[in-house]
């Protein structure tokens, strides 16, 4: 009798794992679905704007049609996955960790994740290296550094860790804002001013280059775990609002750039 019971217990705990695990595959389905109409809808604009110009303004076939239907296939489910993605884990890692730190109640670990984390996410981003490395090659040319590959490389190494370097500063700039509750208008308002001061003292060359650093800081890597990050936050803390006081890391991590990289143009 005892094997009997032991055996039942051991059918029922199976068989409600595997309930689980249909469960969790079957509402995984639907929300993969899901996304990939929506990314689908996302991407049918830009589709339909080339597609429009390139028949009925250009008036020229299109080159490859089943490359480009590979790699339309290619992006949507990347873009899927990648949506998917952040939801699962980005985002509850960033939040998760914001609402630790709060607990914790150490304002230097707070900020020196904080810093670590815009350092950390910007050095990586797709964007901004092949920016830099494309800033490299008109350096070269344009006689602001030499053409040899090592030059190009240092330029590179250091525009990216410039940028970095920047964002870490606004990220924390951005926590103490939290913290304080301080007003986002003001500090905006005086880093723009800091810009427009600056931007005649710097060297024509790096001036698009700081400007755009602004936007590509602010990408695929970064946007998600600061997002998270500054919402975590303000929820964690009484008398902070999510909806007023989470947002507004990502503007100090495109303003920074701007103001660093001339910087960097201007000592370099």
């Amino acid at each position: 009798m005892r094997y009997n019971f032991a055996h039942q217990i051991f059918l029922g705990k199976s068989s409600q794992n595997t309930l689980l695990r249909k469960t969790g595959m079957s509402f995984f389905k639907r929300k993969f679905i899901k996304q990939l109409i929506a990314s689908f809808a996302d991407l049918l604009p830009i589709l339909a704007v080339i597609l429009f110009f390139q028949l009925f303004v250009i008036g020229q076939p299109l080159a490859d049609i089943v490359d480009l239907i590979i790699g339309t296939l290619l992006v949507i489910l990347g873009l899927t996955f990648f949506v998917i993605g952040l939801e699962l884990s980005l985002f509850p890692i960033g939040e998760s960790m914001a609402l630790a730190f709060a607990k914790k109640g150490s304002v230097f670990w707070l900020l020196s994740f904080a810093f670590c984390l815009g350092f950390g996410t910007t050095i990586a981003e797709p964007a901004l290296i092949a920016v830099a490395n494309e800033a490299a090659e008109v350096a070269s040319q344009g006689g602001m550094i030499k053409t040899s590959d090592e030059a190009k490389s240092d330029y590179t190494l250091g525009l990216r860790i410039t940028v970095a370097f920047s964002v870490g500063i606004a990220i924390v700039i951005g926590v103490l804002r939290i913290l304080h509750g301080w007003p986002l208008h003001y500090l905006i308002i005086s880093g723009y001013c800091a810009v427009v001061v600056i931007t005649p003292f710097a060297p024509d060359e790096i001036i698009g280059i700081a400007y755009d650093s602004g936007g590509v800081t602010t990408s695929t890597i970064t946007v998600p775990l600061v997002t998270a990050l500054g919402v975590g936050l303000a929820t964690a803390i009484k008398g902070r609002n999510p909806m007023t006081d989470g947002f507004g890391l990502i503007a100090f991590a495109s303003l920074t750039p701007m103001i660093f990289v001339m910087a960097y143009g201007i000592l370099l």
